[in-house]
């Protein structure tokens, strides 16, 4: 697996351990295997140590992400896809699951758009395939959220619809994808919950106990009407099951008889 340092990764690799796989996992640095997790060095930027990882691998699990980071996205998102496909047909491996965005291709957005590059090379790569899109992480939401906590007035495009989901479900379904075997499609997977992006930053600023002014402000252009649209929302199932004030509120798991 690719990413397993990662906030989904993480839990990815508990789940493959709990669900009884043999789990090896890739670093650009060493690292002590434990957990049931063999950790092997290999740089995907690089190739450096790829071939090795991924010989006698039966599936691939492709998290490897840098959104965002100038000069390196694409590096980790198209040469390092690209290197991993490249391992992984002569080596025979037989699925390679990779992660993706819900929207990446509706949404005008730079990160997008490298993604649903990175989506066809695994698609044409030679190497049975899944693409998985996910909607946002909750932890991704709460980091931007808190961030513009950082200022005395939020500002917010209120009508945006947001569907956020959990690293755990969305764990729990790629182990399912990884059982169920190499699907050739794209498919989606979100949250429990379509909610406002208003509603969702006012249950924030409820569960954190902060107060701030909060400033409605529609996001002009492409970019907002494609948000405005339900473009990060998806009506695919299954889904999640922890909601966003299960995941705010400690010790409640958001089940959907909670809501």
């Amino acid at each position: 697996m690719t990413g397993g340092s990662g906030r989904l990764g993480k839990v990815v690799l508990d789940r493959l351990v709990e669900a009884g796989f043999e789990v090896r996992a890739t670093s650009r640095a060493a690292r002590t295997s434990e957990s049931g997790v063999r950790w092997l060095v290999a740089d995907l930027t690089t190739g450096q140590g790829v071939a090795e990882a991924v010989s006698g691998a039966d599936v691939i699990v492709h998290l490897a992400a840098a959104p965002y980071q100038r000069g390196y996205t694409k590096k980790v998102e198209l040469d390092g896809t690209s290197a991993l496909l490249a391992a992984a047909r002569p080596a025979g491996v037989g699925h390679l699951v990779y992660t993706s965005i819900v929207g990446a291709d509706r949404v005008p957005w730079g990160y997008f758009a490298t993604k649903v590059r990175a989506e066809r090379l695994v698609a044409a790569g030679g190497v049975p395939w899944t693409i998985v899109r996910v909607t946002q992480f909750h932890e991704f939401v709460e980091q931007a959220v808190r961030g513009m906590a950082r200022l005395p007035v939020m500002v917010i495009d209120p009508d945006i619809p947001a569907q956020p989901v959990d690293v755990r479900d969305v764990a729990a379904h790629l182990v399912e994808v990884i059982r169920r075997g190499p699907g050739e499609a794209i498919e989606e997977f979100g949250g429990p919950q379509v909610l406002r992006a208003g509603d969702a930053l006012e249950d924030w600023l409820r569960a954190r106990g902060v107060r701030r002014r909060v400033l409605r402000l529609r996001i002009p252009g492409r970019l907002g009407r494609a948000f405005r649209a339900g473009h990060l929302t998806t009506r695919a199932e299954p889904g999640g099951q922890i909601s966003w004030r299960g995941y705010l509120h400690a010790g409640d798991d958001g089940r959907r008889e909670d809501q």
